[in-house]
């Protein structure tokens, strides 16, 4: 009996959406006995902008609730450890109900993006405009493939990166003296945020 994926991704949104909550990403990994199915979950849109405004309220200043950096609370998961526990609880029990996963024994981990998330969608390019990312390229841009910068326009389907936000190394530094590159998403083999602490 195999793995279906799609079926356990749908099933986790679903259950997300009755928490007031998206899902962002999932992962099977291991086999046999050492099965780990990992749930990567947010605060959807509307309840992380109340967290924001009641950030605002209670600090009297927008400028009271950036994070290092400048990055707005509004673009952070805003899920705690309640949200994990009990996304936990009721997605486990559907997965057992309906015997999603085959066989007794896995792992199910419920957890945040992480600061370093993955972006995956065009949404994901939109919302965090402003922020500094790392990503790898399917082919060569400017004779390269890794590129890491402040993400300042995503457009049209095209990333726009100011390379002079972070010191560039390797050929990166070598292949352009310009300090904005425009990079296709279509060309995009992967891309998380980073960190700015």
């Amino acid at each position: 009996m195999a793995l279906q994926l799609d079926t356990i991704r749908a099933t986790a949104q679903r259950v997300a959406a009755s928490h007031d909550l998206d899902l962002v990403d999932i992962e099977f990994q291991g086999g046999a006995k050492h099965r780990t199915l990992r749930i990567f979950i947010e605060k959807n849109a509307l309840e992380r902008a109340k967290l924001a405004e009641a950030a605002i309220a209670s600090t009297g200043s927008e400028e009271g609730i950036a994070l290092p950096k400048g990055v707005p609370v509004e673009m952070l998961s805003g899920v705690a450890h309640e949200d994990c526990t009990r996304f936990a609880q009721d997605f486990g029990t559907v997965l057992d109900v309906e015997d999603l996963i085959p066989g007794s024994e896995y792992t199910l981990e419920v957890s945040s993006p992480g600061l370093e998330r993955k972006l995956f969608k065009p949404e994901d390019f939109t919302r965090f405009q402003g922020s500094l990312v790392k990503l790898q390229t399917f082919t060569p841009v400017n004779k390269n493939r890794q590129w890491q910068g402040r993400l300042m326009k995503f457009a049209d389907g095209t990333l726009t990166i100011d390379l002079s936000a972070v010191k560039q190394k390797g050929k990166a530094k070598k292949a352009t003296t310009e300090q904005l590159v425009e990079i296709p998403l279509v060309n995009v083999e992967k891309a998380n945020l980073v960190a700015e602490i």
